[in-house]
């Protein structure tokens, strides 16, 4: 005997809704956005050859020297600033009523999340790959190529904070004020998280508002295979920061789907 279906039931497809076509259709139309291509490629590469080039970058760190020090920087500050872009996509999404309208379908929040995770994941993986091919070219960066491969790969998994910041800021703020907030914002991070300037040429009273900076721990996280050197408190600040964003982006993605 054939089962009843009831038409009335809201099904939700398998992953909840998530897919391959879906995935392809969101990276496409990043990729197609002439901003996320600045943010993804072209800064990120700039600030590389605007920093890699200084004075004394020679001298040692490490297992390495200077440019490899700034180049595991500046693939951190690319890749995490291309995911906070990606993630703060939301806000203009529904600002234009898109995100109402997915609402409307069986996707699911979480798989819907997942999926902007995952486009910021790549995006990210590309402003990496931008900053090292652009290490590699100038030919001063060096270090071991497992430190290389580490390095680049720690960078990737710490771009998960910001992608979940840019997220939460997406949900806050309306349409495209989010990256308005999230550039200036997260240079500011940076240069307080000793990002862009070592924390041993700031004042004592800057160091220690660096300590508590969301930049401070992923920085210290991903250039620890180059210095050895990876304080417990600079992991208790990543972890601390990434869980702080990812329930702030689940609080205020829960008070959006509420209203449906």
């Amino acid at each position: 005997m054939t089962a009843l279906i009831d038409p009335t039931v809201r099904r939700v497809p398998p992953l909840g809704g998530m897919n391959l076509t879906v995935l392809r259709i969101e990276l496409l139309r990043m990729l197609r956005n002439r901003r996320t291509i600045v943010f993804t490629l072209v800064l990120p590469a700039a600030l590389m050859l605007s920093f890699g080039g200084q004075a004394g970058w020679q001298e040692r760190v490490g297992d390495g020297n200077v440019a490899a020090y700034i180049l595991l920087s500046m693939a951190l500050y690319g890749a995490a600033l291309t995911a906070a872009a990606t993630g703060s996509m939301v806000a203009l999404e529904r600002a234009l009523g898109w995100s109402r309208q997915l609402r409307l379908t069986p996707l699911h929040p979480v798989a819907y999340i997942l999926m902007k995770t995952f486009v910021a994941l790549v995006m990210g993986a590309l402003a990496i790959l931008a900053v090292n091919l652009i290490g590699v070219l100038q030919g001063k960066a060096d270090m071991p190529v497992h430190i290389w491969i580490a390095g680049g790969a720690l960078a990737l998994v710490c771009t998960l904070t910001f992608a979940a910041l840019g997220v939460f800021i997406g949900y806050v703020v309306p349409g495209e004020n989010a990256m308005q907030i999230l550039g200036p914002g997260l240079a500011l991070m940076s240069f307080l998280g000793g990002l862009f300037i070592p924390l041993d040429q700031y004042a004592e009273p800057v160091r220690l508002v660096a300590y508590w900076t969301p930049m401070y721990g992923v920085a210290e996280v991903v250039r620890a295979p180059l210095t050895h050197e990876l304080p417990w408190y600079a992991v208790v600040n990543a972890v601390g920061w990434f869980a702080l964003f990812v329930l702030g982006a689940a609080w205020r993605m829960s008070k959006d789907t509420a209203r449906v």
